[in-house]
């Protein structure tokens, strides 16, 4: 298999949501894809969306945190199609819950899904891209990699590390040709929610839950806010202009709303604004 001089796109987590919209999209574009995901036995949706909108696409097996499989993958890409021109970080998982909620197995989890698994594979294509003199890693984070959110503490904390990862590197980066950026969607309705894990009531001596309040509010706002949530195909298409633009940016957002609540951190010098705005969210209502 060649990709007969066009573009090559390498895209993670493709088996549902932005990520499979994500591969169709830029496949449409003219692009080369390979659609990786952890078990290629969930290929069906992907599949019949490529076929509906006319494209191909090669789909691959790939756990983002198995990383001597990442080497194998980038290096069967290589050896397939001759380039790697864009590196699309789309694989991720998120968890419901606060500190004393969380074991170290879940925020490492966590950490080996949306830090490790990326940072590990952007650094296996740099080297080709540097070589090539041109390239796109383009990471997909979260509004919650700029604003840290209740009972999301481990995946922000993830999701700010990558950003800080990759935007240490994209300065260095650019003399060399190659560009990377995040992008950062909101709210966008796809299995995600669904594979979100929830949390247990710490050990306590009282047999009470003393997070339950300010987690049941906190749920109630986010079902409204998944309620009119973007779709995972108008964030894909967001995600593929930005993997596809020649303007550089850093930062990106899929949305306007996105844009405005990322905003929000980002011009927070002191912390307060945050803080002001995601307290109320987890205030029991009143009886």
């Amino acid at each position: 298999m060649n990709s007969n001089g066009k573009p090559v796109a390498l895209v993670t987590g493709t088996s549902s949501g932005m990520g499979l919209h994500t591969a169709v999209e830029l496949a449409r574009r003219g692009l080369t894809v390979v659609a990786t995901m952890r078990d290629t036995s969930r290929a069906a949706g992907l599949t019949d969306a490529a076929a509906e909108a006319g494209v191909e696409l090669d789909v691959r097996a790939l756990d983002v945190t198995d990383h001597e499989a990442a080497r194998s993958c980038v290096d069967g890409v290589l050896a397939d199609h001759g380039r790697l021109d864009v590196l699309v970080n789309n694989a991720g998982r998120g968890t419901v819950a606060t500190a004393e909620q969380l074991s170290l197995d879940e925020i490492r989890d966590q950490l080996e899904v949306n830090y490790l698994g990326p940072v590990a594979l952007t650094k296996l294509v740099l080297p080709h891209m540097r070589e090539a003199g041109s390239g796109t890693v383009l990471t997909v984070t979260s509004v919650g990699g700029a604003v840290g959110q209740p009972f999301a503490d481990a995946y922000c904390g993830a999701k700010f590390a990558v950003e800080g990862f990759m935007q240490s590197l994209a300065v260095v980066m650019l003399p060399h040709g190659v560009r990377v950026s995040v992008i950062e969607p909101a709210a966008v309705a796809s299995d995600f929610v669904g594979n979100v894990a929830r949390p247990e009531a710490p050990a306590s001596t009282d047999s009470t839950d003393p997070y339950a309040a300010q987690l049941d509010a906190y749920l109630a706002r986010s079902a409204g806010a998944f309620a009119n949530a973007q779709s995972s195909r108008d964030a894909a298409v967001a995600i593929a202009d930005a993997a596809t633009s020649t303007d550089y940016r850093f930062r990106w957002q899929t949305s306007e709303g996105a844009t405005a609540f990322v905003g929000m951190s980002l011009a927070d010098t002191d912390g307060s604004r945050v803080l002001g705005a995601t307290r109320s969210w987890i205030e029991p209502a009143p009886n």
